[in-house]
């Protein structure tokens, strides 16, 4: 096949953001398709110097269209919308210019749809959509889209969007019946989950050892739970600061390192130092290259994934969460939903108070002194990244869906 790949925030190992879309098509490739992206600079790694305008590029066999544009997660909500917009004005008549067999378009933003309709309709190519969040619910249950047309036309475009794809691939069984509940027939619908990546992030023990040493002389013989992510509304980081001063009265053999950036960063340093933790049990550091953190996670006891009490949220697929099964390090969630009994289920980690942080510190430190119940989750941790969770098991799945979209 060849495939026209829209994503707006393409990255590699080498920067410090999601690489779903990188490993897909780098798989994709490996299976002798030819992938074509069209996308921005935001995520892309200083390593590739680019000009204004549009950059031409080939990363690993992918060849990329690259709008040298800038984004980040402190950019407020009107300017972030803007920027979606003139992506999508911009990517359209860029992607018009190149030759394919299906359009293959992976959100957020659900802008994005915008030049993959164009495209399908123009060349009457089959458009096959990805949905990583459900847009418009999301954002509306945050409270940042509150202008009802901006709602109805949002609603609308997303709709359209999924009446108008041959495909469809959700990213949790809850976006799967997101997408389903527009009427969509379930034979459409792919679930494809975020992967685990045991190539990079399986590695020797003694690198984690390592690491501490060089970049953690703070810990000292404490264990370690981290944190790696956006500092965003939704994630709601400040829950942080206040388990780790309920966990100074419990247990002051653990630490926590937060590392990442966003628009709650500030607030959430401001806070730690108010309630006395900062540089103290927990530690708040800028953010690194996705290859930095496997050497973190390497080190780490425990892992964190964290999310306000949102339950359109609770259908995400986090990176964070299938790089700790990837490293074997068990993890703790704070929210509820799939990944919520999935842990449950597989007893790969914790699922923590969202309210009660005196009552998470306790179950977080009875877990990491219980080693049996420890070395069951790393076990389980394991299994799953190879047998449930694997990239390759991901790829074929997208591409199955996208050679049944040409086929249909």
């Amino acid at each position: 096949m060849k495939i026209l790949y829209l994503h707006q925030y393409f990255a590699t190992p080498e920067s410090n953001a999601g690489t779903r879309s990188y490993e897909m098509a780098k798989r994709l490739v490996a299976k002798g398709h030819e992938v074509t992206f069209v996308t921005t600079s935001a995520y892309l790694s200083d390593n590739y110097p680019l000009k204004a305008g549009w950059n031409e590029i080939q990363v690993d066999g992918i060849r990329l269209h690259v709008l040298h544009l800038s984004y980040s997660n402190k950019d407020s909500f009107i300017k972030r919308i803007f920027k979606f917009i003139q992506f999508s004005w911009l990517s359209t008549l860029k992607s018009l210019s190149i030759k394919s067999d299906v359009v293959f378009a992976t959100s957020t933003p659900l802008t994005i749809a915008i030049p993959g309709l164009f495209y399908s309709k123009l060349k009457k190519r089959p458009l096959v959509f990805e949905v990583r969040d459900l847009w418009p619910e999301l954002p509306i249950a945050v409270g940042a889209i509150k202008n009802p047309l901006i709602i109805k036309l949002a609603t609308w475009l997303e709709k359209y969007t999924y009446k108008n794809s041959k495909r469809l691939i959700g990213l949790s069984p809850g976006m799967c019946d997101g997408i389903t509940r527009h009427g969509i027939a379930k034979s459409k619908v792919t679930l494809a989950t975020n992967s685990c990546d045991t190539q990079l992030f399986d590695v020797d023990k003694a690198i984690g050892d390592s690491y501490k040493q060089s970049h953690l002389g703070f810990l000292k013989e404490r264990k370690l739970v981290v944190y790696t992510g956006t500092f965003g509304v939704i994630n709601k980081v400040g829950y942080l600061p206040l388990l780790a001063k309920a966990m100074k009265k419990i247990d002051e053999s653990i630490c926590f390192v937060a590392i990442g950036d966003g628009m709650e960063k500030e607030d959430v340093i401001g806070e730690a130092k108010r309630l006395g933790v900062y540089q103290d049990n927990l530690y708040i550091l800028p953010p690194v290259a996705k290859t930095e953190i496997v050497k973190l996670l390497s080190a780490a006891d425990l892992s964190l994934s964290l999310f306000g009490p949102v339950p359109e949220m609770w259908h995400n697929s986090a990176n964070k969460l299938f790089d700790a099964l990837a490293s074997q390090t068990p993890i703790a969630i704070n929210y509820g939903g799939w990944q919520q009994s999935f842990i449950n289920e597989h007893q790969c980690g914790l699922v923590l108070d969202p309210i009660e942080h005196d009552f998470s510190a306790k179950q977080i430190s009875l877990f990491l002194k219980d080693d049996n119940l420890y070395s069951i989750a790393k076990i389980n941790c394991k299994r799953l990244a190879y047998d449930t969770f694997s990239r390759d098991e991901m790829a074929q799945r997208i591409e199955k869906s996208l050679m049944e979209a040409i086929n249909d």
